[in-house]
């Protein structure tokens, strides 16, 4: 979990303790329906056990991938309805449906985790400042400033041409005892440096357009007003922040491919699309080499790199549901992920497991021969060589309001099917699932690094 206050709720308990039962006699139903009417019965049993493993995978997967499970399972047990009715069998296929509904809804509801954060004391003079450009004016929108008068907040909304760090340190100067931002990550992280540096709590007001950050921290990103509660009766943990030269960093730092496409016209209207147009120009035949010099936790020296994601905490890349989320930020590690240059070690671009390097480490360094491009915080910037990254482990004082999650997408998310099931009997026994348990592949890799 992202707080070590975390704990399974008596509802999580209750629901994985229901997901299993419901497991277990559907397909005990099914296994009676085969033998009582065979042969059509083993059509049966096999359409239960489609259905069932895609109702699982639309636990376990997130957005189209969820949407592809529910379908299958919806076709699967259209199939064994089909050779129920012929049979006159009506009773065993409304429980079967029951229960494949029943198990998917306990088990997505077993793992939507809600921390209870320590209490904290409510500050008497906090400050909220709000891009207003951010998420197409979505603060404007919500009226933010208004329910923040109700709650007690000073407003500061910015202007062209403002500076914002000198704004913030007016506002803690004037005596501002709590820092909060309403705008994309890069406004995040300025008032979040300043809320670090004077030990002054900080509130994510989820006011931009993906709010990466938020989302890591267990803000509920469509509650753009409930997250000013977080000043009013929110609990508090403590998460890192990430700094590259001097420079703070609430999510990542891309180098390479990435950066490339921050830094092309358009990145932030069509993302995917200038990812796929800078692709080429990097990865291609024609593509030159990146000067990116970095070294690989077993020590040796690349000379390049297609991509380089240096990470506040380690993101969880893969398939499975919170797939580019950070299930903790505050384990006092960077993450690093790199998609090494065509032909590097002779591997890459000749399968799945050479495509992508990542580990854990509190520092981390690149080397070029001149100024790199990168992306911070989805801003294009360039900085001179060596590039030097660091982590400033738990130095910043979150609040989170009391009816968000306070936990990451993937804080108790499972990988495979049957590390759901080990995850599941862990919440009935009203235990967290461990690493070990809900990523046992990035656990084993963890280790070996």
């Amino acid at each position: 979990m992202t707080v070590p206050a975390a704990s399974v709720s008596g509802r999580q308990r209750a629901a994985a303790a229901v997901a299993l039962l419901t497991a277990v006699l559907t397909v005990v139903l099914a296994v009676v329906v085969a033998i009582t009417d065979f042969p059509e019965g083993l059509g049966v049993l096999g359409c239960v056990a489609i259905a069932l493993g895609a109702a699982w995978f639309g636990v376990v997967r997130g957005g189209r991938q969820r949407g592809v499970g529910i379908a299958v399972a919806v076709l699967a047990l259209l199939g064994g309805a089909a050779l129920l009715i012929r049979n006159g069998s009506w009773l065993p296929l409304m429980l079967l449906v029951l229960g494949i509904a029943i198990w998917h809804a306990a088990a997505r509801a077993a793992f939507q985790a809600h921390v209870h954060l320590p209490a904290a004391d409510r500050p008497r003079r906090p400050v909220l400042f709000v891009n207003p450009w951010s998420g197409g004016g979505k603060a404007a929108k919500v009226g933010l400033a208004d329910e923040a008068a109700a709650r007690g907040i000073r407003t500061v909304e910015l202007h062209r041409g403002d500076d914002l760090e000198q704004l913030v340190r007016d506002a803690v100067a004037e005596g501002a005892d709590g820092l909060a931002a309403a705008g994309g990550d890069g406004t995040q992280a300025i008032v979040a440096t300043a809320a670090a540096e004077h030990g002054l709590p900080y509130a994510c007001i989820p006011a931009g357009t993906r709010n990466h950050f938020a989302l890591d921290l267990g803000v509920d990103r469509d509650d753009v007003v409930g997250a000013l509660d977080a000043f009013v009766d929110g609990g508090e943990h403590v998460v890192d922040l990430g700094e590259v030269n001097g420079r703070v960093f609430v999510n990542n730092v891309s180098m390479g491919l990435y950066a490339e496409a921050v830094q092309s016209e358009g990145y932030r209207d069509a993302k995917i699309r200038t990812l796929l147009d800078t692709a080429p120009t990097v990865l291609g035949p024609a593509g030159s080499e990146l000067d990116l010099r970095w070294s690989s936790p077993d020590g040796v020296a690349h000379a390049s790199a297609a991509t380089i994601l240096v990470s506040n905490n380690p993101y969880r890349l893969g398939r499975a549901v919170g797939s580019g989320t950070r299930p903790r930020i505050d384990t006092g590690q960077l993450g690093v992920a790199v998609v090494p240059a065509r032909g590097d070690d002779g591997t890459a671009g000749h399968g799945p497991s050479s495509l992508l390097r990542q580990w854990s480490t509190q520092a981390f360094q690149i080397d070029s021969a001149q100024p790199v491009p990168l992306g911070i915080d989805g801003e294009a910037v360039v900085l001179d060589p060596p590039i030097r990254f660091r982590i400033r482990p738990r130095t910043l004082r979150v609040r989170i309001a009391p009816q968000h999650p306070g936990a990451s997408p993937s804080a108790m998310q499972p990988d495979r099917v049957v590390d759901g099931f080990r995850a599941l009997a862990a919440i009935a026994a009203g235990r967290v699932p461990t690493p070990d348990v809900l990523h046992p592949e990035d656990h084993r890799a963890n280790e070996q690094l």
